[in-house]
């Protein structure tokens, strides 16, 4: 699995989903085609779906909220009869490297996140409508909806089958959600992960597995009623009409890939890239009806766009680049302008979208298994929401000083009202609040320098970077950083990394991707599961996995 995956995606050109809009309703059915697998050798049979099919789900999230904000509930479901979704495509995960299918594993639980969130964010509200079998991630998909709505037959049942089938986890959440989202109780969840053939009926219903069990004969009758009667009872504004979000523009120059406002050298010798996100040029729009007008193209939206797919493209495609460097380059005037219409206008439904996109965005290299630094140099531009990735990454160095032939302005760093509660992470903290876990009062001393320009010594005084170095020591500082870094191992600095950042208290998204990311990882390298005679190996044959019965 070496080709380049694309996230960039044309609704046009969709092969897996259709969707229908029908005022405050749309409707987005699964259509998987069995043909359209992102790689030879399997085929999507039974709505099963791999990375493809996700990256189109995907941007159809997206742009349900930028493009269709009229939008107030999102029925999912299926296009195909009997069955709502098989879930991640057997052959595809047996076949797949084990880097692919952990990272497959990480994007699905992203875009399910996106969705089960919609409803607080965006009052975009989503019901599954499960007609047919709805097993493993089909279920999950399920789960991550605000209501799932089953039919009530012989054929349709719901079921996390990946223990007893595959010897493996659910990988996207479904463990978690039945417990801490559904409160389905310890015993009866122990139960349903541990038989094949689903739950159905009655029995769903009162264990809490769905919602409402509805008559086969009057099902698709019934979820439009609801989906009418939830919408009429959002809270969510009315929206006349959205913004589209052209194709990104995106070119691969050798080892430098570009976007307009970012660019990423990969240096494949020394296995780092060097992100350089870049400031605005223009004066921020005068409001938020300025700022509609200019589209996808205006800049703390294209550049949240560009980022998201530069992280994502280097995830996915640049597994042996260990190390991200991320610096910025611009005017902080001008960056501290657009992130205050951003900030001043909370309540416009255009600058909610753009804030809840850098918060998703920013959680994605929060769980990026990469090494992260942040390089504050002169002519940067850490100032409001790109002030957070400086708590994002695990160290940050920072000019101090005058530098020889160096005439960039000093390099400084600016504090604003986004950087204390607009982008919480996932344990619902923010990325202040997490610093200083152990010290809370200096949150409050970083607020009242809010809108200050601190140069490296007040930054460092307030704990805002790791270290700061002067002209004589800085090439050497970094270089010696990203050497030592460079040689340690990827495995011991992954999990290093990830229990290092995610500080503080436990939510259900820390969970899914602490515990269920760390033991599905390690599940996918046992024997029992991908071993020549392994369950995931022998699935479809006939014959059970040869499991080795140690208790590890």
């Amino acid at each position: 699995m070496s080709q380049l995956i694309d996230f960039r995606v044309d609704p046009n050109n969709y092969r897996h989903w259709h969707v229908e809009y029908d005022g405050p309703v749309a409707t987005l059915s699964m259509d998987v085609d069995e043909k359209g697998g992102l790689f030879d050798g399997y085929e999507l049979k039974l709505n099963s779906y791999d990375l493809g099919v996700d990256i189109e789900l995907n941007d159809v999230v997206q742009r349900m909220r930028f493009e269709h904000p009229e939008v107030k509930v999102v029925v999912m479901r299926s296009a195909k009869d009997n069955v709502f979704c098989a879930g991640a495509n057997i052959r595809m995960l047996g076949g797949a490297a084990h880097s692919h299918k952990v990272n497959f594993c990480k994007f699905t639980n992203e875009t399910r996140n996106a969705f089960e969130a919609a409803e607080e964010d965006s009052g975009q509200n989503y019901i599954a409508a499960v007609k047919g079998a709805c097993a493993g991630g089909g279920y999950e998909l399920a789960l991550a909806c605000n209501h799932i709505m089953l039919t009530n037959d012989s054929t349709s049942a719901v079921g996390l089958p990946e223990v007893p089938l595959l010897a493996v986890l659910p990988g996207t959440g479904g463990l978690t959600r039945i417990t801490d989202k559904r409160k389905v109780r310890r015993d009866r969840a122990d139960i349903f992960c541990s038989i094949e053939e689903g739950v159905k009926g009655q029995r769903a219903k009162d264990w809490g597995l769905v919602d409402e069990l509805i008559p086969n004969s009057t099902f698709a009758e019934t979820v439009q009623e609801r989906a009418r009667e939830i919408a009429a009872s959002s809270k969510k504004a009315d929206v006349a009409s959205g913004i589209l979000l052209d194709p990104l523009e995106r070119v691969i120059d050798g080892e430098t890939v570009r976007w307009s406002l970012l660019d990423v050298e990969i240096d494949r010798a020394g296995r780092k890239a060097v992100f350089t996100l870049k400031g605005p040029e223009e004066d921020a729009p005068a409001d938020m009806q300025a700022f509609q007008s200019q589209g996808d193209q205006a800049y703390l939206l294209k550049l949240c766009r560009e980022f998201e797919d530069a992280i994502l493209h280097m995830r996915l495609n640049e597994m042996e680049i260990g190390l991200w460097v991320i610096r910025t380059q611009g005017d902080p005037a001008l960056i501290a302008a657009h992130d205050s219409l951003i900030a001043e206008n909370a309540n416009h439904w255009l600058a909610n979208e753009v804030r809840h996109y850098w918060k998703r965005t920013l959680k994605r290299l929060d769980v990026t298994s990469r090494s992260l630094v942040a390089f504050v140099e002169h002519g940067s531009c850490f100032v409001g929401v790109l002030a957070e990735i400086l708590f994002s990454v695990d160290r940050s160095y920072m000019m101090d000083g005058e530098f020889e032939d160096d005439e960039r302005s000093l390099a400084t760093i600016t504090l604003s009202k986004a950087n204390f509660g607009a982008y919480p992470m996932g344990n619902g903290l923010t990325r202040l609040q997490t610093r200083f876990l152990g010290e809370p009062e200096l949150v409050e001393t970083a607020q009242s320098h809010m809108d200050t320009a601190l140069d490296a010594e007040a930054a460092d005084k307030i704990g805002l970077v790791t270290v700061i170095l002067d002209d004589i020591d800085w090439e050497d500082e970094v270089r010696i950083f990203v050497e030592e870094r460079s040689s340690f191992s990827p495995d011991a600095m992954t999990g290093m990394e990830a229990n290092l950042r995610f500080a503080g208290p436990e939510t259900m998204e820390t969970r899914i991707f602490g515990r269920l990311t760390a033991w599905q990882n390690w599940i996918f390298i046992r024997p029992n599961a991908v071993g020549e005679n392994g369950a995931l190996q022998r699935y479809g044959t006939g014959v059970r996995g040869d499991f080795d019965l140690t208790r590890v």
